[in-house]
């Protein structure tokens, strides 16, 4: 939702993937080549399955799975792609080998606990997911024993918690900041998020509740990739893209990439700079107090140009009153206050 809040030239990336997929074969069987064999190979995924918050094939392609593809999707004899998934003995796997086993097309149905592409903080050993864990292991096991792929399912388990950590901890420094009015801008100071509320972009309904945050009780804050102060805007890329990266790698066995490439060294430094810029803010803030010095945020952040094209200050204008959960079709399709039914229960 952060992104499609912006003019359709900046979302181009995501409308095409998102339109595309879900409405064409020709997305993956190529309308000019309309060739299984051609589908069975990982380049397929690359055009949409890439990018900072869904890594999936830069993640396989540096793993020692996608080497193995590399130097040697040219033979025949490794990796024979006239032949259906279900029949097929690569020397290694492909990404369509794994999540579209047997030839089905329910890309999801052999993940693990995806939690909005990693960056939820969930109990991934819940009973809950006990069915897609043991799936995904039968996947593993085709090549590697049983054993082996549990433990690398517990490594992933052990890096997205440690990845939760420096989440929480991230944000509670960006809250307290702006819990003690010191946060630059505030809410009431931008312009309407995506939703068209003025509610704090990280008070998110699992996490934050009640009028402090800029809302009534139980209205959500939503993610803001723009117009949002230095430490919301580390936090967002902390949650969106790094942890991703750390979910990600783990997954596909990419440990350079769970690690250095952004990933947890990234989440320490973002939970340094959030750090800094709280710090800074404070000093600041002491010393406006003690000079006599008011400070009022510039004009910039309540309208412009760019502002003017976002979705939330279109719904001010057109629809007073009203945010984009009042104008949906059907109430909840885009509710983003509540966890999934399913593990609000298991939770309980």
């Amino acid at each position: 939702a952060w992104s499609i809040e912006r003019p359709p030239g900046d979302t181009a990336g995501c409308t095409f993937c998102h339109t595309s997929s879900e409405e064409r074969c020709s997305t993956c069987h190529q309308r000019h080549q309309f060739d299984p064999a051609v589908a069975r190979r990982s380049e397929q995924c690359k055009a949409c399955h890439w990018g900072k918050d869904h890594r999936d094939w830069e993640a396989y392609d540096i793993s020692i799975h996608g080497v193995v593809y590399q130097v040697n999707k040219w033979n025949p004899q490794e990796f024979d792609f006239s032949k259906k998934l279900a029949d097929a003995d690569y020397v290694g796997p492909t990404c369509q080998y794994c999540h579209l086993r047997g030839g089905h097309h329910n890309v999801q149905r052999l993940s693990t606990v995806y939690t909005s592409m990693g960056m939820s903080n969930a109990d991934r050993g819940a009973p809950l997911w006990k069915e897609k864990r043991e799936t995904w292991v039968s996947v593993c096991d085709d090549c590697h024993s049983p054993r082996f792929a549990r433990e690398n399912l517990q490594a992933m388990d052990e890096a997205c918690k440690d990845a939760g950590l420096k989440y929480t901890e991230t944000f509670k420094v960006a809250e307290n900041l702006m819990l003690d009015g010191m946060g630059e801008p505030m809410p009431k100071d931008l312009a309407p998020d995506w939703s068209g509320q003025h509610i704090w972009s990280l008070k998110i309904g699992a996490y934050h509740d009640g009028p402090k945050y800029g809302g009534a009780q139980g209205e959500s804050g939503e993610f803001r990739m723009s117009n949002c102060s230095d430490i919301e805007r580390i936090c967002f890329e902390s949650v969106g893209y790094w942890m991703t990266y750390i979910m990600k790698g783990m997954a596909h066995g990419s440990w350079n990439d769970a690690t250095y490439c952004d990933g947890s060294f990234g989440m320490d430094r973002w939970l340094v700079k959030a750090k800094a810029a709280s710090e800074q803010a404070r000093r600041f803030t002491a010393l406006e107090k003690k000079t006599g010095i008011n400070w009022v945020p510039s004009e910039f952040w309540r309208k412009g140009d760019y502002l003017e094209q976002l979705t939330g200050t279109r719904i001010v204008k057109e629809f007073p009153g009203k945010t984009i959960f009042d104008l949906c079709p059907e109430p909840g399709w885009l509710d983003t206050h509540h966890a999934p039914a399913e593990e609000v229960e298991s939770l309980e």
